[in-house]
């Protein structure tokens, strides 16, 4: 299992826009969320150890945060040709498991990804009210095997910060995780392949 790091989007980037597939059959757009206090857009999928690490943690964590006026959207944009656990067809099951409150977008073009630079599973954007990002990083520092318990501790104060309309600290740690399973790499990705 290869480790990979978020690329650590420049911090006041404005979010880029989004309208894709969820596995409920709607389109869900980033204009959807306009009126949330923020919104954390993770990019995830259902096979990956850190992201099944996470799993029941971040569904508890997003439903806590759903209900507090943080908008929150899962994609998946791994290439299903060569991971068809990642298919959306699985990531419906995987979202009536998990428990997942939050729509679970299907990138097939990867160009989502690409444009949030987005490089790994699970890989967290949180952005203010103003849409402009405000933290990306770690939801904490728990990884499989490590022993850490998973608090999520990271991820909830920024999130704490953005809610209360107060600024979020700009140190932060990069999110690691299996990279995303492209088509072609783009040209900032420089990781190796994990399973």
């Amino acid at each position: 299992m290869v480790k990979t790091a978020s690329t650590m989007l420049e911090l006041g980037t404005e979010a880029p826009d989004f309208s894709l597939p969820n596995v409920d059959d709607t389109t869900v757009s980033l204009a959807d969320f306009a009126q949330k206090k923020g919104l954390l857009v993770v990019f995830m999928c259902n096979h990956c150890p850190f992201v099944i690490h996470l799993r029941s943690e971040l569904a508890a964590f997003t439903k806590e945060y759903h209900e507090k006026g943080l908008g929150v959207v899962g994609i998946s944009s791994n290439d299903v040709s060569t991971h068809p656990d990642d298919s959306p067809e699985k990531m419906k099951e995987e979202a009536a498991s998990a428990g997942y409150v939050f729509p679970y977008l299907y990138d097939e073009t990867q160009e989502v990804a690409k444009a949030y630079k987005a490089a790994c599973t699970p890989d967290f954007f949180l952005f203010d009210g103003d849409m402009k990002l405000v933290y990306r990083g770690q939801f904490d520092d728990s990884r499989p095997g490590n022993g850490k318990p998973i608090t999520g501790a990271d991820l909830r104060a920024a999130c704490d910060q953005v809610l209360a309309g107060s600024p979020v600290p700009e140190d932060q740690t990069p999110s690691i995780g299996c990279n995303i399973k492209w088509k072609d790499a783009p040209a900032y990705f420089t990781g190796e392949p994990a399973e």
